[in-house]
């Protein structure tokens, strides 16, 4: 009998001796009245053990079967299950094998069966947590990771993440590289989906910010922007630099979760390409994603702009070069020699700037003032050969003296006599 029941049945007593109304043993008890006649009625006809719950030491009728636990533990001990947690565990087993088991009972299951150990949770330092933007666009965390997401089934790629600072929403990509196109070909797929944020938040790569130069005095002139940088600048977007990887802490989180779920849901699926990880991406782990974790805003507004006319996104997230156009109206680029057509020749081209933009479908486009060109690939003239120049007659050689021969096979003087030599009067 528990302490509870042996409190119980003090009060119980003395409201059977008549010592204490039924009303204040109910009140004793934080029972109602009912319940106390009925303890008492099961008090006088069974005992002290009346009070005593009937299925005390009795197998539960909701209890899971050792059936069903095994086949759960085997399904478990797959390779392809290999370091799940009891949360996602249970959720795969909902979701591949309709097994509904709670994620507490998987635990327990794990944790006996030695498939999972509980981590020591340690707070070793205290961060005041910037409070979210109250709209979703406001803030747009960008970010990109590298890790072995295939677990060797397939080619390196890496994962390119944008999380929503108000909403948690995610859009990502896996890619190749992790180069300016890329980033800028996940960046239209953002800007055609959602329309343009107010501001992204990035770290302090050299994608996002020109690296200055040692003997760089930061009060002489401002650096460069970087290609992307300028993109951002044209479409009319915001860019904050993060100092530290904790104040973009919300997509660094992101990415620890994904090197968990993310990459077991790889597993489980098979994938062994970019193209099926972009799949799986797109048709599983982001709708889960953003039913899971996304959160309502504080305020309803979206701060997300559409896209106007200007703003051309297959010539502004591209590799923009300037050059200039010489005398006989061509242009240089990349060693390369291009003519301007003759009937788009006007005053005032030779000498002026154009922009040069290279596509990133491999095409060249150059703009002059506010219209585009028409380019045609030329051939450099061939160098006039040069004149061979004969090498000059050489003078007939000179006689060379001979006063030095057999200088040092003549004995010389001894050392008196140069003594002798060298005190002589003339």
């Amino acid at each position: 009998m528990s302490q509870t029941d042996r409190d119980r049945l003090v009060a119980l007593k003395k409201a059977k001796d008549k010592k204490i109304t039924q009303r204040q043993a109910a009140e004793e008890l934080k029972l109602s009245e009912r319940q106390v006649r009925r303890l008492l009625a099961k008090l006088k006809a069974e005992g002290d053990r009346g009070l005593q719950h009937g299925l005390r030491g009795r197998r539960s009728n909701r209890r899971i079967g050792d059936e069903k636990r095994q086949e759960v533990i085997g399904i478990l001990k797959q390779d392809t299950y290999r370091g799940f947690g009891p949360t996602l565990a249970s959720e795969y087993l909902q979701k591949k094998h309709r097994i509904g088991v709670s994620k507490e009972t998987v635990r327990k299951w794990m944790r006996e069966s030695g498939l999972w150990r509980a981590r020591r949770e340690r707070v070793e330092e205290i961060h005041v947590w910037r409070p979210r933007r109250e709209r979703c666009g406001e803030l747009v965390q960008w970010d990109t990771s590298e890790h072995d997401w295939l677990e060797g089934r397939g080619e390196k790629i890496y994962l390119i993440k944008m999380i929503d600072d108000a909403t948690s929403r995610l859009f990502a990509r896996f890619v190749r590289q992790d180069s300016t196109a890329e980033n800028m070909a996940v960046l239209e797929q953002y800007l055609r989906r959602y329309g343009r944020p107010v501001e992204f938040y990035t770290d302090k790569a050299s994608l996002f910010v020109t690296t200055p130069k040692k003997n760089h005095r930061p009060r002489e002139e401002e650096l460069p922007r970087t290609q992307i940088g300028r993109a951002l600048k044209e479409l009319g977007v915001g860019w904050i630099a993060a100092h530290s990887p904790q104040a973009k802490g919300r997509v660094e989180r992101s990415f620890q979760t994904a090197q968990d779920r993310l990459v077991k849901g790889l597993r489980v699926a098979g994938v062994k390409t970019l193209e099926q990880a972009n799949g799986y991406l797109e048709a599983e782990y982001l709708p889960e994603w953003n039913e899971k974790f996304a959160v309502v805003p504080a305020s309803g507004d979206d701060a997300h702009r559409r896209l106007g006319q200007q703003h051309m996104l297959e010539a502004i997230l591209c590799l923009v070069d300037h050059r200039v156009i010489a005398s006989d109206y061509t242009i240089r680029h990349e060693g390369k020699l291009f003519g301007i057509a003759r009937k788009q020749i006007r005053p005032r081209m030779r000498g002026a700037m154009v922009r040069v933009e290279s596509r990133r479908g491999g095409d060249i486009a150059v703009r002059f003032q506010d219209r585009y060109l028409e380019l045609a690939r030329c051939e450099p003239a061939p160098k006039a050969n040069a004149k061979i120049r004969k090498p000059a007659a050489k003078s007939p050689a000179v006689a060379k003296s001979r006063w030095m021969a057999g200088f040092f096979e003549r004995p010389g003087p001894t050392l008196k006599q140069a003594i002798g030599i060298s005190n002589a009067t003339s």
